[in-house]
């Protein structure tokens, strides 16, 4: 129970810096370095991923759907991307799941406080 308070309190206080950061985002897109725009949604692929899709923080949307490609909401994202650049997902799980081996191996999906 003091993880759920204490987690409630914490995203409480983040919601006006990630809207913030949101904004940043949008703005560098237009007028900054491509590397900072990319930066900054790939940290909000990473963060919708964990918070919609209840999947890892490590890891993209995209490289999650084709891990999940039987549900759904994955074939729907695989359709998607695929209208953008063809097996985009697959490419992102190849890309990034040996990230994820390696973090569940070290066990970063375990509980961190209390």
């Amino acid at each position: 129970m003091k993880e759920r308070i204490f987690g409630f309190i914490l995203v409480t206080s983040l919601i006006p810096v990630a809207l913030l950061g949101y904004l940043v985002i949008t703005w560098v897109g237009f007028f900054g370095t491509t590397q900072r725009a990319r930066a900054g949604a790939r940290a909000l692929d990473h963060f919708v991923n964990a918070s919609v899709f209840d999947g890892y923080a490590w890891e993209s949307i995209s490289s999650h759907a084709w891990r999940e490609r039987h549900r759904w909401w994955a074939r729907l994202i695989i359709r998607l991307t695929d209208t953008v650049q063809l097996n985009h997902c697959q490419r992102a799980n190849k890309r990034e799941q040996p990230i994820v081996d390696l973090a569940l191996q070290k066990g970063l999906d375990k509980q961190t406080i209390f």
